[in-house]
């Protein structure tokens, strides 16, 4: 493949998929402005809304929970909010305890959709009103969600042109039951179909929860102990930025600085490392929790208030990578 057909195929590939995330954009856009609550009228006075997160263990998950928790509160409401802390077991325990409650609405926050949905369609079906973050749910009035497709694909474009439209590149696709990572991963797979020189080393690697960091890095090394040559692996993917965290580490360990790490959601200890010229850490798409968790409370007042919501809401995300990390952060406060 020559550097002009590399070029050629980026830029149709990113004009696509961006026109067709416009469309989607525009449309969620022009529903939302049809009989919409003016910001400053929207009120929870009186109402108990039921907050499920699947963990607070991340970044991402933790801001996103406490958004919810306080814009309950700043709306006037009351907060019911309850943490799975990682177990399913637990997780289907709270929202059983949620529905028995039956609070005005229920804002689930992740999870895996086997696993949440059956209780999601029990809440509906008991006519409490569901919302969720990050969770593609039919079940669901409104997911409020960072474009996933567009996230996909921009990492997945960032990643091809660093590496020059070849080498094989490493991935984790360990939840691929959660949504966002099934999208962001497949956008992968779509982008890389299009550059034939771009392999996905198999077996894929499955990320773990809990001790993510830790068993990130002892993969990678088993895999750089596997292609001990360097140019043998150009890549390391993955759907968030933990692994990428755990996979940066074992990089450096090793001396093999020259891969370039790839990840998702603007955790600040990945955001620095992306700062940092000397580290493999190449980008970083910032997703932003706290606007999310705002946005999903913020939509349940106007569906209370009758409101006719779109199907997803979307808050933007930034890819930071090299050359603009620094602006990025600062954009996200993030020092």
């Amino acid at each position: 493949m020559t550097t002009d057909t590399f070029i050629g195929v980026n830029r149709r590939n990113l004009l696509k998929l961006t026109a067709a995330a416009g469309v989607v954009a525009g449309a969620a856009d022009l529903l939302a402005a049809r009989g919409a609550v003016a910001e400053e009228a929207l009120s929870l006075k009186g109402k108990r809304i039921g907050i499920s997160t699947a963990g607070t263990d991340h970044f991402f998950d933790l801001n996103a929970y406490n958004a919810q928790i306080e814009e309950v509160k700043r709306l006037g409401g009351e907060p019911i909010a309850v943490d799975a802390g990682r177990n399913d077991g637990k997780l289907v325990s709270q929202l059983q305890t949620l529905i028995a409650q039956k609070p005005d609405a229920i804002v689930q926050l992740l999870g895996t959709l086997t696993v949440i949905d059956p209780w999601l369609k029990k809440a509906r079906d008991a006519g409490i009103p569901v919302f969720t973050i990050d969770v593609g749910s039919a079940n669901s009035i409104n997911n409020a969600t960072s474009d996933n497709w567009g996230i996909g694909k921009d990492l997945a474009l960032q990643l091809v042109s660093d590496i020059g439209g070849e080498g094989n590149i490493v991935v984790f696709n360990g939840f691929y039951g959660v949504t966002p990572c099934a999208i962001r991963y497949d956008q992968l797979v779509n982008v890389t179909k299009y550059f034939p020189k771009v392999k996905i080393v198999q077996p894929e690697l499955r990320d773990v929860i809990p001790n993510t960091v830790q068993d990130a890095f002892t993969q990678i090394t088993a895999i750089l102990a596997k292609y001990p040559e360097k140019g043998s692996i150009k890549a390391i993917w993955s759907a968030w930025d933990i692994p990428q965290l755990g996979a940066t580490q074992a990089l450096v360990a090793a001396g093999r600085t020259e891969i370039k790490t790839y990840g998702v959601d603007g955790s600040p200890e990945v955001l620095q490392l992306v700062a940092d010229a000397a580290s493999p850490a190449a980008a970083d798409v910032a997703q932003q929790p706290a606007e999310l968790g705002r946005v999903a409370i913020r939509n349940v007042a106007r569906y209370l208030a009758g409101e006719k919501l779109p199907r997803e809401t979307y808050v933007p995300a930034l890819l930071a990578n090299k050359q603009n990390v620094k602006e990025i952060s600062k954009k996200l406060g993030i020092g």
